[in-house]
């Protein structure tokens, strides 16, 4: 066989490989069965059909159909369900917005059903699937984990539950990871107390996370940088090392430490060390094609995640650095809790004096005038004798001006009248 016959039928084995991979059709799952003639069951088979090709819009105008004129059909929650299975399978943002609405108002009408985990349980992989990597935008990181927890919440029971467990554990791998980059970058930078309250913050809240020894030597270090007055919460970070990551490479260091500060040394909790061995015997590395092609792939490198252990069910709470420091306390005349309590008494306004009308030191300039001594009240009394005596001076001039004045007015009104009798008597 000639070169270019063997290139040939190489080409063809590969393209029949790939039609057979990427152009076959996932059968859907019918649960109902019934080989019957009903038209409401003859449109739901219609919507598979169109479902299992690719006709994603042909099969929800059939299924609307269905749902809008069999209001009492047996396959009214199925076509409901297939209506987001198509926008599922449609994929792209916009199909998996509007899949994540329709599960939710699956959710919403049918919660008692068997397919109402199934639904919570692709929302939690529509999240899953868009997520980023750890040193990008982590919203769909955050629904993810959020979408998760609700499936383990309000369907323990269900089959999707070991499955939710492990995305959950994977889904906080990166967000640990991210939490880690951004303290190690502080700590890098010197930011000390910005550095240690990331790393204490992680830990405390992914403790499954890989790299959660890592970030307790270097929030140790971190604190150590911050002087003699943090020598305890340095101490503390290292006994965590030592108790609950006993197999981690920096414990040995860690207990050397604890010795030169003259700290006690806490035993290895044996739970810690049977879950670090099963990590250590279960983890999977990635392989050389995986790691050199990584930086092809949208998505995160979960392969170093736990897979044992509970992961964290609680939000996140804000902490505050230790470099802070801490409110006044109340007995200084200080609270730092402010309450917000409805109005009981809407007539206060009304009823209670206005504090803006006699401020606090209203009481003091008032009583000022009244407290001053004889001495300091002569001049003004002096000034006041000198100004009577001038006005009594003014009195006569000002009476004989007021004469003259009433002179005036009553001749312009006497010269008025006589105006009027004369143009009186002309008529």
């Amino acid at each position: 066989m000639s070169l270019k016959r063997k290139q040939i039928v190489v080409m063809v084995a590969g393209c029949i490989l790939l039609a057979s991979c990427g152009f076959k059709r996932k059968k859907y799952d019918n649960p109902i069965t019934k080989d019957t003639q009903q038209p409401d069951k003859v449109l739901f088979d219609r919507a598979v059909n169109d479902i299992e090709h690719g006709r994603y819009e042909v099969a929800r105008l059939t299924l609307n159909t269905l749902i809008n004129t069999y209001d009492t059909s047996e396959y009214l929650a199925k076509a409901k369900l297939a209506i987001a299975d198509s926008w599922y399978r449609e994929g792209g943002p916009h199909g998996m917005a509007q899949a994540e609405a329709e599960y939710k108002d699956f959710i919403l009408f049918y919660p008692a059903m068997e397919e109402a985990a199934e639904s919570q349980e692709k929302i939690c992989m529509i999240h899953y699937k868009q997520m980023d990597k750890a040193d990008r935008d982590p919203n769909n990181a955050l629904r993810a984990e959020q979408e998760c927890r609700n499936l383990i919440t309000q369907f323990p029971n269900s089959k999707f539950a070991p499955e939710a467990e492990q995305r959950l554990r994977e889904i906080q791998e990166v967000l640990g990871e991210a939490e880690f980059r951004t303290g190690d970058f502080y700590h890098h930078k010197g930011a000390n107390a910005a550095a240690a309250n990331r790393f204490a913050g992680l830990v405390d809240q992914y403790p499954l996370y890989s790299r959660a020894d890592e970030a307790l030597w270097e929030e140790a270090d971190s604190y150590s940088r911050m002087g003699p007055r943090f020598r305890q919460r340095e101490g503390d970070a290292l006994a965590k090392i030592v108790k609950d990551y006993p197999l981690s490479p920096y414990a040995d260091q860690a207990k050397k430490k604890l010795e030169s500060l003259e700290m006690p040394v806490p035993e290895a909790d044996p739970a810690a060390v049977a879950r670090m061995k099963y990590e250590q015997e279960n983890r999977t590395k990635p392989g050389i094609l995986h790691s050199a092609t990584d930086f092809l792939r949208r998505g995160p490198d979960v392969s170093s995640a736990a897979k044992a252990g509970s992961p964290t069910m609680t939000n996140p709470k804000p902490a505050i650095p230790a470099s802070v420091p801490a409110p006044v306390t109340a007995s200084a005349g200080f609270s730092g809790d402010v309450t917000v309590a409805p109005v009981t008494d809407p007539t206060a306004l009304d009823t209670r004096p206005d504090a803006r009308l006699n401020p606090p030191g209203a009481a003091k300039d008032s009583a000022a005038p009244a407290s001053t001594s004889p001495s300091s009240s002569s001049p003004s009394t002096a000034s006041t004798d000198q100004n009577s005596g001038s006005s009594d001076q003014q009195q006569p001039q000002d009476t004989k001006n007021d004469k003259k004045n009433d002179k005036k007015k009553k001749k312009k009104s006497d010269d008025k009248t006589k105006t009027a009798s004369t143009d009186k008597s002309s008529l």
